[in-house]
């Protein structure tokens, strides 16, 4: 194998054969040629981007996001949507329920839906049996008339901004444009979601073949729940990866064989690195992430975290060659329970430019390290004693100072002690069980009703899954709809 590449290039051809066969049949896609692919970095970047696309539309776009804000953002893109299907172009927008809950309703798409454009909610809360109510559509991708596409971790927010005024700055993200054959992945993806939700797209293909825009070899991976396409994937590149493996996650949870994947890497000499949050917009993951730092540190992994507002990115880059952008994150959510949208580009020069933006980032982080082991000398009866009449002001004083020289070191070294987190989520996660625990021996209806309830649930929604299954075989009106593959077949569908 060769030392610096994936998937191996310069290696003997069987091998080389054997190897793309592997990464298809782990991402569940096609290694499709002849593309352009531009990196775009933070929200800035990528609502200019998007709009000038939008904008310049003739025909049709093509829109899919987890998050629209009723902000100064999301109402540019409402207005330049809006302008465009008034101008009779096709315009389709594609939400998530639960992503969108609070942030706006189908109220704020109203002038869309006026000027002809369409607008559907992905798994909105419905009867038992309409399907995974867990699952989501995390997706960020938007297609301008097959000439342009954009796969992402941006959400259409301002958010993504920051807030200058005070002091908060842009979040920290990527995604990538897209031009050329992909493009008919990317519309393909959209339109079976787009089923998934109601009647399919007039014209689910391009009108005609895509032409070559450059040389970048491109797989669109556009997972669904429970086909673990992404996390296949991450897998095997983290097998085959020979000389580095850097990684940037918005929301990193490891689960035991990615991080026994990652570990087994370290320790064979490859260069790992993993770049999560300093700061999180949802303050348990980070504590869950944190507590899985250390058997990655054992290892000889690298972690860092990002000193800035929010690190966001979903991102990863192997041996100079190979690169992952999109919507997963490490996690089970994403690998197993969402609808998410990915690239991987087996390029040189691309994968160069995600280094060079890595090393950029690290500049702005703070790696975390393990010391060693101090030896705990047994204190005397008196100094124990003195050690308990200590609580209060002065042990907080004590713990103050320490965290102060902490951020001291950390702001000149760039480097930062790991502190007990996975003691912290240990034991929250045992007065949690205490708590449970107490209240069944206590108050023993307090846990049957939920459970009971929960259990009538699943005994409904499977019973309303028999009959629609068996009304499509038993009646000629479900005979002739189980003969046009109606969505509802389809487990993710509304």
């Amino acid at each position: 194998m060769s030392p610096r590449s994936l998937p191996l290039p310069d290696a003997d051809q069987a091998l080389r054969h054997a190897a793309e066969r592997a990464f298809y049949r782990a991402a569940g896609a096609p290694l499709v040629g002849g593309n352009a692919v531009d990196l775009l970095i933070d929200g800035q970047a990528h609502f200019d981007a998007w709009l000038a696309a939008i904008r310049s539309a003739r025909r049709r776009i093509l829109l899919e996001n987890y998050i629209f804000r009723d902000d100064a953002v999301g109402r540019a893109f409402l207005e330049a949507l809006t302008e465009r299907a008034a101008a009779g172009v096709e315009v389709r927008v594609l939400r998530d329920w639960l992503g969108c809950f609070g942030e706006s309703s189908l109220r704020f798409w109203k002038p869309l839906v006026a000027a002809g454009g369409e607008v559907r909610t992905y798994n909105r809360p419905g009867l038992p049996g309409s399907g995974n109510w867990l699952s989501r559509d995390h997706r960020k991708s938007l297609v301008v008339d097959a000439t342009v596409g954009f796969v992402s971790g941006v959400c259409v927010s301002a958010k993504w901004l920051g807030r200058p005024e005070r002091g908060v700055p842009p979040w920290r993200d990527t995604g990538v444009a897209l031009r050329g054959p992909v493009l008919g992945e990317l519309t393909r993806a959209f339109a079976a979601m787009w089923a998934a939700t109601g009647s399919p797209l007039a014209e689910a293909e391009p009108a005609e073949p895509i032409e070559s825009a450059g040389s970048v070899d491109v797989r669109l991976i556009a997972t669904r729940p429970s086909t673990t396409g992404v996390y296949r994937l991450d897998q095997l590149v983290a097998a085959l990866a020979q000389r580095s493996l850097w990684l940037a996650d918005a929301y990193f949870i490891g689960v035991a064989p990615y991080v026994q994947a990652l570990a087994a890497a370290a320790r064979d000499g490859v260069d790992v690195r993993l770049l999560v949050p300093g700061s999180s917009d949802v303050g348990m993951v980070a504590s869950l992430s944190r507590a899985g730092y250390r058997p990655l540190l054992e290892a000889g992994v690298r972690v860092f975290e990002w000193n800035g507002s929010m690190m966001h990115a979903k991102t990863a880059v192997a041996d100079g060659r190979w690169a992952r952008v999109g919507s997963s994150n490490l996690n089970i959510a994403s690998w197993l329970g969402n609808c998410e949208i990915d690239v991987a580009i087996e390029d040189a020069g691309f994968a160069e430019r995600m280094e060079r933006q890595y090393e950029a980032d690290l500049c702005g982080a703070t790696e975390i390290v393990l010391t060693p082991r101090r030896r705990v000398r047994r204190a005397a009866p008196s100094a124990r004693r003195h050690a308990r009449g200590g609580r209060g002001s002065s042990s907080r004083a004590t713990a103050s100072a320490m965290r102060f020289v902490n951020t001291v070191g950390a702001a000149f070294s760039r480097h930062r002690v790991l502190g007990p987190a996975e003691a912290g989520v240990a034991l929250v996660a045992t007065f949690s069980l205490l708590a449970f625990a107490a209240l069944a021996i206590v108050r023993p209806h307090y846990v049957a009703w939920p459970l009971a309830g929960a259990a009538l649930w699943m005994a409904t929604a499977m019973l309303m899954r028999h009959g629609r299954h068996w009304w499509r075989r038993a009646t000629p009106a479900g005979r002739a709809a189980d003969a046009a593959g109606p969505a509802d077949e389809d487990p993710t569908a509304r």
